[in-house]
């Protein structure tokens, strides 16, 4: 079989025509995938999310700065109907009406949901943004359990679900399974109520071709990515942390989930929710019993040292997945993308000449 056939495509080439098959998003990492980010992950035949997060403030400003490079390096295929790339949003954060103000007068290709209070806030969300813009935005909902798949697949009929693996970097789910058994259980359960036609994007752990091979394997159309863009030359991040994530190894031992970053923060996410990053200094303080006071006011000094901050015995937070070992060098968003493209149909290949010898 040739391996290009081996490729799922879906309805998600329909809508996005500048993509290339498997489809590459890259996450919307917040402070970080902002306008730079997002059009070169679109530019490499990829879908670029800006990250809104629960701020949106500075929406309108990124969407501009994203439509002027529209303009300057127009993408073949893509349609004048809206632009090439998606925006997240955090919905426990964010008043829906803000939102969609920030969205009117440039409208993203898609928008990504993720950690609402509860699954009934999304039917609103989905309604309203679909109206406004007559269906032109789609809508790709992040999910981390079986339950949660199903419940939103019924209540908001998302054109896309993003299935995160407990693996993943920065905030998800405190308790669930890995991508590797999550996401076949999601495709089962979905075509067990006749809704097998929502593309699945997987997220989790994944930031090379193996991975993504992997990914399609298990019934998915796509991945997403967020450590292995942290190492990206377009990323909005401080050298610090970056180089955090160019020296951790071992990400299953070198990375916890925990609340202690947010409390150190002063971040408040609802309680199912916390997030996975690189062990340093502030959590194994935590962890050997510091009290939180005086954690907070080292931490508060090691932000004043810049990049410094970060480091073997640095306080800073830094959040990565599990994949962050795997993660080695600093390149540009075509050169992930191309390299990620490259080794899927690679691992295909492989796996294609060793069934025709069975």
């Amino acid at each position: 079989m040739e391996v290009a056939k081996m490729i799922p495509t879906t309805s998600l080439r329909t809508s996005y025509t500048w993509t290339q098959s498997p489809l590459i998003a890259s996450a919307p990492m917040r402070l970080i995938a902002l306008a730079p980010l997002a059009f070169a992950t679109s530019q490499a035949g990829g879908m670029g999310f800006l990250a809104a997060g629960t701020d949106v403030t500075d929406l309108k400003r990124e969407l501009q700065v994203v439509a002027s490079l529209v303009a300057q390096m127009p993408l073949q295929g893509s349609s004048s109907d809206f632009l090439p790339i998606g925006v997240g949003f955090i919905n426990w954060g964010v008043e829906l009406e803000a939102a969609l103000e920030a969205l009117r007068e440039h409208i993203p290709a898609a928008v990504w949901f993720f950690a609402p209070r509860k699954n009934a806030d999304l039917v609103e969300w989905t309604k309203k943004i679909r109206e406004m813009n007559k269906g032109k935005t789609k809508i790709w909902i992040q999910i981390g359990t079986v339950t949660d798949a199903i419940e939103v697949a019924r209540s908001c009929h998302p054109d896309v679900l993003v299935v995160q693996g407990a693996d993943a970097g920065g905030h998800g789910l405190a308790q669930g399974a890995g991508i590797v058994s999550l996401l076949p259980e999601v495709a089962d359960s979905l075509r067990g109520i006749g809704m097998e036609s929502i593309p699945l994007i997987a997220a989790g752990g994944i930031v090379e071709g193996r991975g993504t091979a992997a990914c399609l394997a298990l019934g998915g159309c796509g991945v997403a990515m967020g450590t292995r863009f942290l190492a990206s030359k377009e990323a909005n991040i401080a050298k610090g942390y970056q180089g955090d994530v160019l020296r951790t190894n071992d990400g299953g031992r070198s990375t916890v989930r925990t609340s202690v970053y947010d409390t150190l923060r002063g971040t408040e996410w609802p309680g199912q929710y916390n997030g996975r990053g690189i062990i340093n200094q502030s959590y194994l303080d935590a962890k050997n019993g510091m009290i939180t006071d005086e954690n907070k006011k080292l931490y508060e000094e090691a932000l004043q040292k810049g990049d410094h901050g970060w480091g073997e015995s640095g306080r800073v937070t830094a959040y990565a997945g599990c994949g962050v070992g795997l993660v080695k060098e600093l390149k540009y968003v075509k050169e992930i993308i191309d390299e990620v493209r490259q080794e899927v149909c690679e691992v295909l290949s492989k796996l294609s000449l060793a069934s025709s010898k069975l």
